[in-house]
């Protein structure tokens, strides 16, 4: 009997494999989705996050305001919150370094010096390029752990709408809980509003998110202070009272505290204002950045231009070609029609009685207008589907859209950039994969703090897209499609402004952060050269003026010129035909002899000779230019841009809408 040894055992031996570990089934809530990929949500790094929060806040007011028809006056603050302070805040006691080599930002003796004589080097040649009078760059200075944060309060207030007590936990402490979701035009990309600020600010700053609100006739205020739960996707309330309001004040005003960088995103930030100041001329802006620095402080307040505020969108129906298996079966779920026939004409648009039967009836004998919508088994919801993807239906009208309006884009870029000329235009609703859209444009020429070349300004559902802006339609569009040149304006010399509107039930926005339209749907890409090919045309026509106008002032200033010689010469002629006339060397006749004896005796003097060729002057230049205008087929009169100032707030009045003004008759 063999008797393995020790050794031989162990060697032999083989390892058994480990036993995999068995992987447990988990759930996301929707908040710790959107944590865990914020920047989906425009939450990259603190100075979008910081910009990100502005707009929605911003976006929120506007919505909230126009939703009852009530001029917008929001108010937008950013308080930079030093370190000591913030700690204060949170209760946290400020402490000195104990071992410096463990910070980020120290640096050895060596390096030091290697820097300083780098930051010398760096004023010296500063100084030499001012001396030879070259733009200077500012270096930065000193160094910055990337440990360092910045702290900001920013906080919005509106005279919206204002929002039911017992509505605002749920409202700012639950993602994916909203008024918005239906199918209409909106601001929002996602739908997360102020959400996603609170959830930035539970991961930055741990701090609860605060909010003041009042509705229309209420006596009270209500004050909400809360965080969100981010594991169960519910809030956290800290406080939640109500509070006197004796000044019967609406609206809301929203109060967070995140880490930001203020640095690098205030140009995007004021950008932003800006252009929101542009396509929403009806709205008062007041913004203001606080700092402990005063020179670092900025107040900008953007007034409001007009009164005029475009209709409130609508919520309207689906399209049955832009409809989903999914959302046929959700439509069916929801829906309070008992039968097919019922079901078919009031959940979608554009299907009529008659329609809806020869639908049905095209759907098989299983099908009847009376069968019940709830029994419908997968497969005959599937053949609905392929029906609705295959049968003719009716364009969906674009009543449901609220666009800014001609009026409002024009005085917005007029009250924004002061430019030289501006052309506008509003197309008709179209449609792409069923949903109802419209483009508006606008090209201005000249202006104040406005570059050469093109400055393309994009918007999307009345919303500013600053981000991405190398891929957008409506970029490709203003370079590479339209042909400047033809339309009397210089691509790189003249300063342009376009500007593009678009607002539609859904917008095709591209990328995870839905901050540009892709080029690839031709039905919006050929709207918006259109409508941008339609400003131009009007521009032609004002810059053909403007040329006619310099080149008559040209011809105008050369003859002009020559007068005094030309009236010597011919004066001189006349006197000595006058002297051969009166000598009989040489007899004239009739309306001759009459000038000649006019001469003689004075009555015919240079500077009545002057002045007649002045006149004549005038005359032909004018006559000339009429000719040339006639010509080019310009007859349209100029214009002049009026504004009417609103005499009385509570005054009764109907108003007249054209694409350029709006006449109000006071009752």
């Amino acid at each position: 009997m063999d008797i393995e040894s020790p050794t031989e055992t162990k060697k032999g031996k083989s390892k058994a494999p480990k036993k995999a570990k068995e992987s447990i089934l988990k759930q996301k809530s929707p908040a710790e989705f959107f944590a865990e990929n914020k920047n989906i949500a425009g939450f990259d790094n603190p100075g979008k996050c910081l910009y990100t929060t502005v707009r929605e806040l911003v976006e929120n007011a506007l919505d909230s305001a126009e939703s009852i028809s009530e001029l917008p006056v929001v108010e937008i603050t950013i308080e930079e919150i030093g370190r000591s302070k913030f700690n204060s805040m949170i209760g946290l006691v400020d402490r000195e370094r104990v071992d410096a080599e463990l910070y980020d930002d120290y640096e050895t003796a060596k390096a030091r010096e290697r820097r300083l004589a780098k930051e010398a080097k760096a004023q010296e040649t500063q100084a030499k390029n001012a001396a030879l009078g070259k733009k200077v760059k500012e270096s930065a200075k000193g160094i910055k752990g990337r440990g360092e944060a910045s702290f900001y309060r920013v906080t919005c207030k509106d005279n919206g709408r204002g929002m039911a007590h017992d509505d605002i936990p749920n409202m700012f402490g639950r993602v994916l809980s909203g008024t918005k979701y239906g199918l209409k035009q909106t601001r929002g990309k996602f739908g997360l509003g102020a959400k996603m600020a609170l959830i930035w600010s539970k991961m930055s700053t741990g701090l609860p998110i605060e909010i003041l609100s009042s509705m229309r006739g209420q006596n009270y205020k209500s004050f909400c202070r809360l965080d969100i739960d981010i594991h169960r996707n519910i809030p956290h309330i800290h406080l939640h009272e109500k509070r006197n309001n004796q000044d019967t004040w609406h609206g809301a005003e929203i109060q967070v505290v995140i880490e930001g960088n203020w640095t690098t995103y205030r140009s995007k930030i004021l950008h932003y204002m800006r252009q929101m100041a542009v396509i929403t001329p009806y709205a008062q802006f007041l913004f203001k950045f606080i700092s402990d620095a005063s020179d670092k402080n900025v107040t900008i307040r953007f007034a409001r231009r007009t009164d005029v505020m475009p209709p409130v969108p609508v919520e309207t129906k689906h399209h049955p070609s832009s409809v989903d298996l999914l959302l046929i079966k959700r439509l069916i779920a929801e829906t309070s029609k008992q039968n097919l026939l019922q079901f078919l004409q009031h959940e979608f648009v554009n299907i009529g009685k008659l329609l809806a039967e020869r639908l049905i009836g095209e759907m098989g004998p299983e099908f009847s207008p009376k069968m019940a919508v709830k029994s419908l088994t997968d497969q005959q919801i599937v053949r609905i589907h392929q029906l609705f993807r295959q049968a003719k239906f009716d364009d969906p009208s674009g009543d449901c859209l609220s666009p800014a309006g001609e009026y409002n884009l024009r005085l917005g870029i007029i009250k924004e950039l002061h430019p030289d000329m501006v052309a506008t235009y509003s197309g008709s609703a179209q449609v792409f994969e069923g949903h109802p859209f419209i483009v508006e444009a606008g090209v201005s020429v000249g202006g104040k703090d406005v570059k050469q070349g093109l400055n393309i300004f994009r918007f999307a559902n009345r919303i500013p897209l600053l981000f991405e802006q190398g891929g957008d339609v409506v970029t490709r569009t203003a370079l590479k499609r339209i042909t400047w040149g033809s339309y009397k304006i210089n691509q790189t010399q003249d300063k342009i402004g376009v500007f593009v509107s678009i607002v539609s039930t859904k917008i095709p926005f591209k990328g995870t952060g839905k901050e540009y339209i892709g080029d690839d749907i031709t039905e919006i890409a050929t709207a918006v050269k259109s409508a941008i090919q339609q400003c131009c045309i009007q521009l032609k026509s004002k810059i053909v003026k403007k040329m006619q106008a310099r080149e008559q002032q040209e011809r105008k200033r050369n003859l002009s010129k020559y007068i005094p010689d030309a009236t010597n010469a011919v004066y001189d002629v006349l006197k000595e035909m006058a002297k051969s006339h009166s000598s009989k060397k040489k007899r004239f006749e009739d309306e001759d002899a009459d000038i000649l004896r006019k001469v003689s005796a004075q009555l015919i003097t240079k500077e009545m000779l002057k002045e007649k060729l002045a006149q004549h002057v005038e005359k032909v230049d004018y006559e000339m230019a009429l000719e040339y205008a006639t010509q080019s087929g310009v007859s349209e009169e100029p214009r002049e841009d009026i504004y009417l100032q609103l005499l009385d707030a509570n005054a009764n009045f109907l108003d007249f809408h054209s694409p350029i003004f709006v006449l109000r008759l006071f009752q």
